[in-house]
């Protein structure tokens, strides 16, 4: 069945509440999905690996557009999908073409504000309560999958360009995502605004952590390797993800008269 862009579903297709459950399953798909994506760029030919991932990564995306509703499996299935193929794309630019991070971290930061004008001018709003209709969900989904390639970019930056080191960079975002936590809360900024900003800090955090488990000693990391760091994060993910399944559905069970 065709997808109709003016298509409304009545109800937000996103997490009706921002909660802590919402932001700690944020961070853990950005660190799984640069484990995954350095475990499936480095051992495997990047652009093949770039073509499964962006095959699987659309057809859950048409899983969850086909919904008519927010649904948790669903939901949290594509931004598993988005954090890998948006990282890829990042790290493909990368390694395959040599393009320096902070040139493909000038690009992502474009194509972002660009994404964002677009939908703003289109809708006129860019808050994600709004995801009623099947064109603001694109808008969502393209505005969350530049900004997984964004963060991987940035987050790469400052910890081999800068010199951070992949612990220094986690420790570095860990302390910028509080800003706009305390925006909000302290000043009541535009909560939109504070909202995106924490949205995109979270990829080099989960990104930077992921890194520095999974990279190899002589780069200042841990050594685990990134398919053990990939396989534990996917299983703490899912577990995550079917607990709070079965709470948001005896929640809606007790919210109905």
């Amino acid at each position: 069945m065709a997808l109709s862009l003016r298509r409304e579903f009545g109800v937000s297709k996103v997490p009706p509440t921002i909660t802590s459950s919402f932001w700690g399953l944020k961070v853990l798909t950005t660190a799984m999905g640069e484990a995954t994506s350095d475990y499936f760029v480095n051992r495997f030919d990047p652009r093949a690996a770039v073509l499964c991932a962006a095959v699987v990564f659309f057809a859950v995306l048409w899983w969850q557009l086909r919904s008519s509703e927010y649904r948790t499996v669903t939901y949290w299935s594509a931004v598993v999908m988005v954090s890998v193929f948006g990282t890829m794309c990042a790290d493909v630019v990368h390694v395959e073409f040599g393009v320096p991070y902070a040139v493909s971290a000038v690009a992502f930061a474009l194509a972002l504000v660009l994404v964002f004008w677009w939908w703003f001018r289109t809708e006129g709003t860019l808050s994600i309560h709004s995801i009623v209709t099947t064109r603001r969900e694109l808008f969502y989904w393209a505005t969350v999958t530049v900004a997984f390639a964004l963060g991987t970019a940035v987050g790469d930056f400052t910890a081999t360009v800068v010199h951070l080191g992949y612990f220094g960079s986690g420790l570095l975002f860990t302390g910028l995502i509080v800003l706009p936590a305390l925006g909000f809360w302290l000043s009541r900024m535009n909560a939109v605004l504070m909202f995106w900003i924490a949205y995109v800090l979270t990829r080099p955090l989960g990104a930077s952590f992921a890194d520095w488990m999974g990279k190899p000693k002589v780069v200042r990391g841990l050594g685990w390797g990134s398919g053990n760091v990939s396989l534990v994060l996917t299983s703490i993910i899912v577990v995550a993800v079917a607990v709070l399944a079965l709470v948001e559905a005896r929640q809606n069970r007790e919210d109905r008269p």
